[in-house]
């Protein structure tokens, strides 16, 4: 198993508030993570995945995302974008479609 970093936005209808990002963060914090999104009409998460591949961290980062999100009681928006950086510093970008 490897480390993976693992970045996952998601897209709305309104500008994310301060206190809503504050509780992204806090959802986030124990997968040594940290959220985005004040003002934005998206938010977002970077957080830390053991996984065996790079598709395997991205589907678990998308599981560990939305229990975040729900966690916050944010808005379920829909995943719209996944970065995952590997091992060996490497990226892929995975999009979603609309």
């Amino acid at each position: 198993m490897s480390r993976w970093s693992v970045s996952i936005q998601a897209e709305g209808d309104r500008p994310v508030e301060l206190s809503e990002v504050v509780a992204l963060a806090d959802a986030v914090a124990p997968l040594g993570g940290i959220a985005s999104g004040v003002g934005a009409m998206a938010y977002g998460a970077q957080i830390v995945i053991e996984a065996e591949n790079a598709d395997n961290a991205v589907e678990a980062a998308m599981e560990a995302f939305a229990d975040a999100v729900e966690t916050a009681k944010l808005p379920a928006w829909p995943m719209t974008r996944a970065e995952v950086i590997g091992p060996e510093g490497s990226d892929d970008e995975f999009g979603f479609p609309e």
